[in-house]
C-alpha cells in the first residue's frame, strides 16, 4: 500500500491526537510535525518517533498532505501555502476566521484539484452517521452542547467554538436554506459569549433551537430531531439513539413499551473506532482514491457563515438590551 505523506502543524491539546492517530494509520507515513511551541513540538516529535520542525515551510516540503489544528487565526495563514504548493489540506473547525479567508482557500483547492476537508468530527461520529439513514424531512430541532469552563479557549465566543458543531451537522440534516434566525449569548468568564442560544428557521418550515455553553457544570452533547410519525433523540457522548416511532396500522407495539400507539427503542451504536480515527481516515482515502471528503470546504464555509452572523446577531441583541437599561 502507497502511503501518504503526511505533517501535522500544531500539537497542542487537540493536535497531539492527530499526530498519534496519523501515526497509527497503516495508509499514512507522518514525516513530522511542526508546533511555534518549541518544548511540546519535541516532546510530541519524540513520542510519534518522528522530526521536530521549528519552521514549518521545512515540513511543509516533505509533505503530500497536511492537518493544520493550530489556533484558527493561524488557518489560512498555514493552510493557504499548502494548497498554493499543490497539498492536500484537512483544517479544523472552525475553518478559518473570515468567511473571506475560507472563500481563498475553497478557490485554492479547486484551482488545484486537491482534497480540502474541514474537522467538523461529529459528522463521523457512529450514531450520526446512522441517524441520516433514516431520517426523511426533520420538522423541529433542538441541540444542546455544555461543557465544563476551561481558560485554554478564550479567543472566539461559544457559537464559533461549540455551537459551531451542531450548526454544521443541521445544515447538513435540512435540504433547505436559512430562511431567519435570532440569537443571544453573554459573555460570563471570557470576554466573548460563553452561553449563546439561537432559533434558525429553515425555507421549507424546519425549525432549530440550539443551546451551547461552556459554563456548564455538567457536560452535555445532545440533539433531538422531529419528524412525521418519528423522533429520534442522539446522545453524542454514548453514541446512542433512542427511537420514538408510531405505530404502523397493524403493527404491534413492542414488548413491555409504556407508550401507547408508539414503538419505543433504543439503537446503541458500535464505538470499536472513535470519530476521529475515523475522519482522519476517510480524510486519507479522498486523498488517495481522489474522491470529495464528506465535510467539505463548502460545508466548513457554510458553517462558519452562519456561526458568524449568529454571533453577530447575539452580540447586537445585548447592545440594544444594554441601550434599554441605560
Amino acid at each position: 500500500m502507497n502511503k501518504t505523506k503526511i505533517g501535522v502543524f500544531g500539537v497542542g491539546h487537540l493536535g497531539k491526537h492527530h499526530a498519534r492517530i496519523l501515526n497509527a494509520l497503516p495508509s499514512t507515513e507522518l514525516v513530522g510535525v511542526h508546533d511555534v511551541d518549541r518544548q511540546r513540538g519535541e516532546e510530541i516529535a519524540e513520542r510519534e518517533g518522528v522530526p521536530y520542525f521549528q519552521r514549518w515551510e521545512d515540513l511543509l516540503d516533505r509533505c503530500e498532505a497536511v492537518d493544520v489544528v493550530t489556533p484558527t487565526t493561524y488557518h489560512h495563514a498555514l493552510a493557504a501555502p499548502a494548497l498554493s504548493a499543490g497539498k492536500h489540506v484537512f483544517v479544523e473547525k472552525p475553518m478559518t476566521k473570515t468567511v473571506a479567508e475560507a472563500d481563498d482557500l475553497i478557490d485554492l483547492a479547486a484551482r488545484n484539484n486537491l482534497v480540502l476537508q474541514v474537522g467538523h468530527i461529529e459528522r463521523f461520529n457512529s450514531a450520526v452517521m446512522e441517524i441520516k439513514r433514516v431520517l426523511d424531512r426533520p420538522r423541529y430541532i433542538e441541540a444542546s452542547r455544555l461543557t465544563l469552563y476551561s481558560p485554554r479557549v478564550k479567543d472566539i465566543g461559544v457559537v464559533v467554538d461549540l455551537m459551531i458543531h451542531d450548526l454544521d451537522l443541521i445544515l447538513s440534516l435540512v435540504p433547505s436554506k436559512v430562511a431567519r434566525f435570532d440569537a443571544v449569548g453573554v459573555p460570563v468568564l471570557t470576554q466573548h459569549e460563553d452561553i449563546a442560544s439561537a432559533r434558525i428557521t429553515f425555507e421549507d418550515g424546519c425549525v432549530a433551537n440550539l443551546t451551547a455553553s461552556r459554563v456548564s457544570l455538567e457536560p452535555q452533547r445532545r440533539i433531538r430531531i422531529f419528524q412525521r410519525d418519528s423522533y429520534f433523540s442522539l446522545d453524542y457522548q454514548k453514541q446512542e439513539i433512542a427511537v420514538f416511532r408510531k405505530l404502523a396500522q397493524n403493527e404491534e407495539r413492542m414488548m413491555g413499551d409504556p407508550l401507547p400507539g408508539i414503538n419505543h427503542y433504543t439503537l446503541h451504536m458500535n464505538r470499536e473506532e472513535d470519530a476521529l480515527t475515523t475522519e482522519l481516515s476517510d480524510f486519507i482515502r479522498c486523498v488517495q482514491e481522489g474522491k470529495p471528503p464528506v465535510v467539505s470546504g463548502e460545508d466548513g464555509r457554510r458553517a462558519l457563515e452562519l456561526a458568524i452572523q449568529v454571533t453577530e446577531e447575539a452580540r447586537r441583541q445585548s447592545e440594544t438590551e444594554l441601550a434599554h437599561q441605560l
